[in-house]
């Protein structure tokens, strides 16, 4: 019976597709996807850019301060 069902079926054939496959595109929606998803990246980039040097600059001015004033003064 099933073997039936699927002689039955005709599968598809990959050359009467009703698109032309070289002018399917993402289109505008894909566009703004992709678009969005490079800001954000960027917009993280930059954030940790700006807490590594607040960081680093912060322990330049503890290593400062240590080295101006020696413990046991």
């Amino acid at each position: 019976m099933l073997a039936l069902l699927l002689a039955a079926t005709p599968s598809p054939s990959p050359s009467s597709s009703p698109f032309d496959e070289a002018s399917i595109t993402p289109g505008v929606v894909g566009f703004i996807a992709i678009l969005l998803v490079t800001l954000a990246t960027l917009a993280l980039i930059v954030d940790m850019v700006r807490r590594v040097r607040r960081i680093r600059y912060r322990s330049e001015l503890a290593e400062r301060r240590a080295g101006e004033h020696p413990p046991g003064s």
